[in-house]
């Protein structure tokens, strides 16, 4: 798993993050509605802890495998159905997703500045310091 395609990935969590905060505040008075969450980083920590440092490159697709192929994490929304805020039935928390979505603008920023950073030293390579 390259660190590019990592933040890539990451990237894409923060940005769906972003949406589904925006959808659980535009549905804040929606009667029934109930807020969803992105889950990224557990996921993530999940396939480290279990992913082998060693992987073997197959040149035949009859060889056999050495470790486990690279996988590249994604970020899955989920249904909150167990909590209730409202008498409507809604359970969306407004305080709370407005702390969430400056904290994602926070990670997203430092997503950024990482991979940037990935991408100045591919230039650095490429090109020599100049």
């Amino acid at each position: 798993m390259t660190n590019i395609n990592l933040l890539q990935s990451a990237l894409n969590a923060s940005s769906l993050r972003q949406q589904v905060i925006s959808n659980n505040l535009s549905n804040a008075e929606t009667p029934g509605y109930k807020a969803k969450h992105v889950v990224f980083e557990d996921i993530l920590k999940q396939h480290i802890s279990t992913q082998s440092n060693f992987v073997g490159k197959q040149t035949n697709a009859s060889h056999i495998g050495i470790g486990k192929p690279s996988y590249i994490p994604k970020a899955i929304t989920v249904e909150d159905t167990q909590t209730v805020m409202q008498n409507n039935g809604n359970n969306v928390d407004v305080d709370a997703e407005m702390t969430n979505m400056g904290k994602n603008a926070l990670w997203y920023y430092t997503l950024t500045q990482q991979l940037t950073s990935e991408f100045q030293h591919l230039s650095i390579a490429i090109k020599g310091r100049s």
